[in-house]
Order: C-alpha cells, then sequence, then structure tokens
C-alpha cells in the first residue's frame, strides 16, 4: 500500500472561505431551463412552474448564487424581452445555442425560483450586442425602489420590492470568436470602464465582474488579462476565469491530475492582476470569480450545430454528460483548488445545474437524480466553513503525459471554531493509499463523518434506470489513534473528513 502524511496547521490559513464558492450557473441553453428546472405539467411542478424535486436537490447541493442568464446567450439577449406578460413576450432565436427562445421563463421567474431554492442572483450583462445604456436600464428595472419609468415597470410586472442584485458580471467571454460582439482586450477594456463607471453612478456598492479570457488554452491569455485591468482596474471587483476539463483519449492520469492545471490558472490570473496593481500603484486588490468550472465533453459537442440553418428546436438536448465516478473526483479536486485560492477566489459558479453539463439531471416527465459529480459538490459546500489552511504532502507522485509529475494524494482543509474539514483525493488508478494527519495543531479527536465516492468502475455512472449506482459510502477505514488521523483512500476516489 502506498503512503503519505499530510500536515495542517491552522497557523498558516490561507484566507476566508467565501459562501458564494459554492454558487453554479444556469444558462438558457438545452434543457437547461426548460425541461430542467421548469416544466409546466410535470408530476413535480408547482403552482409556478418549476419542479419540486429538482428545487429540493438544488437545496441538497447547497447552491449558494447563481449567475445567469449566460454564458454565450446573453451577449444576444434582450433583457426587455423577459419581463412583462408571458403572452407578450417575443419568441427569439437563441444565436449561441441554435434554438428558440420563447422567453416564457426570465428575469422575475427566475428570481422567484431562486428564492425558493435559497440563492443569490449573479446578473449577467449584455456587453456584446448591446452597451452602457442597456446596462443602465436593467440596473434602473432591478434595483431602484420606485419613482422612475423602468422601476414603475417593475412593480407594475408583478415585483414591489427590488431585486437588489448585488453582484454583477460585464459580459461573458468577450475574447471568443463565438461570442456575438466579440471585441479586442481594449476595446472590451474600455467598454468595461465605461459600463462600470455608470453603474455605480446609480449605487457605488455594486460588485462588478469584468471578463477574463474565455480560457488558459486561448491566444489572448494573460495579455487580456493585463488590457483589460489597465482600463478597468479602478472600477471592478473580480475578474473571470473559466475552465474546463475532460479525459481525453483515455488518458485518465492527466485528467485526474486536473486540477494542477487549475492551481497554475488561477495564480497567472492572481499575478497578472496584482501587476497592473503594482504598474497603478494602487491599494485596490482585485479578487476572482471562476464563474464558469466543471468538466465538459467539448469534443462531444455537435459539430455542425450552427449549421441547421432551417433547425432551431426548443430546447435540444446539449451537452447532457452522464458523468462517472472519474468526473466526479475530479470535481471534488477542482472545488479544493478553489478552497486553496480562497485568499482571492471569492465567487465560484459550477457550469450548469440541471441537465446541460450539470450535477443533476431531470428526465421530461420523468425522475430527477444526482449524477456523479453532485456528491462532492454537495458535501464540500456542507463541510467547508471557516478558513482555508494550507497542507502539507508527502507522498509518491506519479507522471502524466498532460503535466508531468504529479502527487498521487490532493488535499485541501478548512477549519473553524466548531472543527475542521479535510477534503482527499487519491489520483492513482490501482492502489489505495493511508493517509495519515497529526491533529494536534487542529485540537480535533473526533471524526463526526468520513465520506468517500469511488467505485472498482472509474467509468460507472448514475442513470434514470439506476439513479443510485453510485454515491458516497461511509469510509470505515477512516480513524483518529493517539492523535492522529489514518485513512485508507481507494484508488479514484474522493474523500471527506470532518472533525470535532
Amino acid at each position: 500500500m502506498l503512503r503519505a502524511r499530510l500536515t495542517v496547521d491552522p497557523a498558516r490559513p490561507v484566507g476566508p472561505v467565501s459562501r458564494r464558492l459554492f454558487g453554479a450557473f444556469v444558462e438558457h441553453m438545452g434543457r437547461g431551463v426548460y425541461g430542467g428546472i421548469y416544466e409546466p405539467g410535470h408530476p413535480e411542478a408547482d403552482e409556478d412552474g418549476f419542479r419540486r424535486d429538482v428545487i429540493d436537490l438544488v437545496k441538497e447541493m447547497g447552491v449558494t448564487t447563481v449567475r445567469y442568464p449566460g454564458g454565450n446567450f446573453v451577449s444576444g439577449f434582450r433583457w426587455e424581452d423577459s419581463v412583462g406578460p408571458r403572452d407578450h413576450r417575443p419568441v427569439r432565436l437563441n444565436l449561441a445555442w441554435h434554438s428558440t427562445e420563447t422567453n416564457e421563463v426570465g428575469l422575475h421567474e427566475f428570481a422567484s425560483w431562486l428564492e425558493k431554492v435559497g440563492a443569490e442572483l449573479m446578473l449577467a450583462l449584455n456587453l456584446g450586442t448591446r452597451g452602457t445604456l442597456e446596462a443602465l436600464d436593467l440596473l434602473e428595472y432591478a434595483n431602484v425602489p420606485s419613482g422612475t419609468t423602468l422601476a414603475e415597470q417593475r412593480i407594475r410586472n408583478g415585483r414591489r420590492q427590488p431585486f437588489d442584485v448585488r453582484m454583477w458580471c460585464l459580459g461573458n467571454e468577450m475574447d471568443g470568436p463565438w461570442q456575438l460582439g466579440q471585441r479586442s482586450a481594449e476595446d472590451y477594456g474600455k467598454l468595461a470602464a465605461r459600463t462600470a463607471k455608470a453603474m455605480r453612478q446609480v449605487d457605488p456598492g455594486l460588485e462588478l465582474v469584468a471578463c477574463g479570457s474565455s480560457g488558459a488554452t486561448m491566444p489572448t491569455f494573460g495579455e487580456w488579462e493585463r488590457a483589460v485591468l489597465t482600463h478597468a482596474y479602478e472600477d471592478v471587483d473580480l475578474i473571470s476565469c473559466h475552465a474546463y476539463y475532460e479525459e481525453k483519449d483515455g488518458d485518465l492520469g492527466s485528467f485526474l491530475a486536473s486540477a494542477t492545471d487549475m492551481d497554475h490558472f488561477i495564480e497567472t490570473v492572481v499575478a497578472t492582476a496584482d501587476h497592473v496593481k503594482a504598474v497603478r500603484k494602487s491599494p485596490k486588490t482585485i479578487n476572482i470569480s471562476v464563474d464558469e468550472w466543471n468538466v465538459w465533453y467539448l469534443s462531444k459537442v455537435p459539430a455542425d450545430l450552427a449549421r441547421r440553418i432551417d433547425d432551431w428546436p426548443l430546447a435540444p438536448a446539449i451537452s447532457e454528460e452522464p458523468y462517472t465516478v472519474a468526473d466526479g473526483v475530479v470535481v471534488g479536486s477542482l472545488l479544493m483548488s478553489l478552497i486553496r485560492h480562497a485568499d482571492r477566489v471569492t465567487s465560484a459558479s459550477i457550469a450548469q445545474l440541471v441537465n446541460v453539463i450539470a450535477p443533476i439531471a431531470a428526465e421530461p416527465q420523468g425522475p430527477a437524480w444526482r449524477k456523479a459529480t453532485f456528491f462532492p459538490f454537495a458535501t464540500t459546500s456542507r463541510l467547508a466553513r471557516g478558513v482555508a489552511l494550507q497542507v502539507g504532502i508527502d507522498g509518491p507522485g506519479y507522471d502524466t503525459a498532460a503535466y508531468g509529475e504529479v502527487p498521487v494524494i490532493d488535499a485541501a482543509a478548512t477549519a473553524d471554531a466548531g472543527g475542521a474539514a479535510l477534503f482527499l483525493v487519491n489520483r492513482s488508478q490501482t492502489e489505495e493509499v493511508e493517509v495519515s494527519i497529526d491533529l494536534a495543531a487542529l485540537g480535533a479527536t473526533t471524526i463526526e463523518e468520513a465520506l468517500t465516492l469511488s467505485d472498482p468502475d472509474p467509468h460507472a455512472a448514475n442513470t434514470a434506470d439506476r439513479p443510485d449506482r453510485v454515491g458516497l459510502r461511509p469510509n470505515a477505514r477512516a480513524a483518529v489513534v493517539e492523535g492522529t488521523l489514518r485513512a485508507t483512500l481507494p484508488p479514484v476516489s474522493w474523500t471527506a473528513v470532518s472533525l470535532h
């Protein structure tokens, strides 16, 4: 058996764990909204057409914020389409995902759904085909209590109290050639700064997120962040990161080490933001919003999606990943990367929430169930409290084709006055690993729970017919002996240990 020794010291905190790390993302894409969260006529539909079974699962996940309505969709979105009487709302082409948008679910309906699940709205603005004036109009409609034309329109539409949206995304992936209104970093940075300044004239306390590059593999990455922040540094609070991973060409070893890449990605964006801070001699620090992250098999997205000229379906099935145990282990390790950078990552959104690259599946007129990625998210959201702590790892490594040598064990830790939580991944495909951790510094003496996601088949998944094929199981091989936690981790596994 392989062995690894971990050290966790509360005297070495990383930073506070923001509850916004456990956000999600809902876009008008595929069956995420229609046939996902919303399905009038379903046996579980409530009086507003929202599925109660899905609401219960979202609440169980512990989702704290939801970024909406996109995503690529937002760059062609006219917010006015989504308010007012439903029978007067226009039907539009959803150019981002080559489908039809009825606008049946809009701002009011989605805000109502968020109240049911107990999550905060993170609203994205269209800076692709629109600009500063339209952003100001939406801000006035959403947040001004009364007395203006748009605020009074909101009241007539049934919402007397303002939505009071605090967090706003200034566009989406504006360097992407697939994006409506794609811009250069210089043009986008100036637009973001102008829009942010104007919005702060309405409310100086808004939290504003500038678009980072669409991904670390983009040719614009790095220089995009520098140029955008050069223009907008004093006007925004966060810059976004988007990161997706998939198992490529059967290379499970590299896939299991995806968090190594996310660590580097986040640290590179932090370094770039801090470079601009130094150049500008600013006392302000820009934080990070990882507002799209997940496992996504982009290689399976239909290549001809945008070329189906005569076919604009309503809520077609797009990117409905089955999600295996290995995918769940990687999602768990990506959450650990976010925790390790809690000093600078203060917001994050798993993309997405229901059906579309989602931890929750919902069949039309059928059941809803948890996919493998659901379990590490729900458990981490529940257990990660207080501050993130640095974790030292003394253990074996292995070689990967993508990232070179990486540790077999990945780990993160949090602690508050009531106890601590440890999150552990065994990346070995064949070997168990016994992990030992001296708990003296933490003052922890008792295991409250130890849960592991694993399976002899790392590609096993839950389905409608077998919704409980995979899931968390108690780890009976975790114990505290003379002040030391010893836990045996199966191959390709994610484990959470809560300590009192």
